[in-house]
């Protein structure tokens, strides 16, 4: 088999239908738009209407809730930390707070505070001061020597 043999299976490809090329071709003139009207212009994307009756996405019920006065907490996990640690960037023998994440820049903003997670190993001597921190989080950096202080953040009103 040469190069200039290779063919597609026959029926795999199938001639584009050009439309509006004369009477013969049976998609002359109006090229099966029908007559007049929106759909028969161009530029039309009528998605999701259906002539006035109510529409599917609409019809369907809604579901879940979403909390109006939700938080958002910055995330860190701890595996970060420690490479930030290791990176001289975080200073293990002063206490860090969420400024000095902020300052290091492990955390871009605040927002509504910092919550460390568990992912990754730790083995700095830390003592860590955010606003939330997951149990195995916690039972982590104990383990590795430190002290983890979850403190309640005051509501903004």
């Amino acid at each position: 088999m040469k190069l200039n043999e290779l063919r597609d299976n026959p029926g795999a490809t199938k001639a584009r239908k050009r439309v509006g090329r004369g009477p013969g071709s049976g998609t002359g003139k109006m090229a099966g738009r029908g007559i007049k009207g929106q759909k028969s212009r161009s530029g039309v994307a009528i998605n999701g209407y259906e002539g006035g009756q109510m529409p599917l996405y609409q019809r369907l019920p809604k579901r879940g809730f979403n909390k109006p006065n939700r938080k958002k907490f910055a995330v860190i996990n701890l595996g970060l930390i420690q490479k930030f640690v290791d990176e001289k960037k975080l200073d293990v023998k002063k206490a860090i707070t969420e400024d000095v994440l902020i300052e290091s820049g492990l955390v871009r903003r605040k927002l509504d505070g910092v919550r460390v997670l568990a992912k990754g190993e730790i083995t700095a001597k830390l003592n860590l001061e955010v606003t939330g921190a997951s149990k195995a989080a916690v039972e982590a950096v104990e383990k590795a020597g430190g002290s983890l202080k979850v403190t309640v953040a005051v509501a903004a009103e």
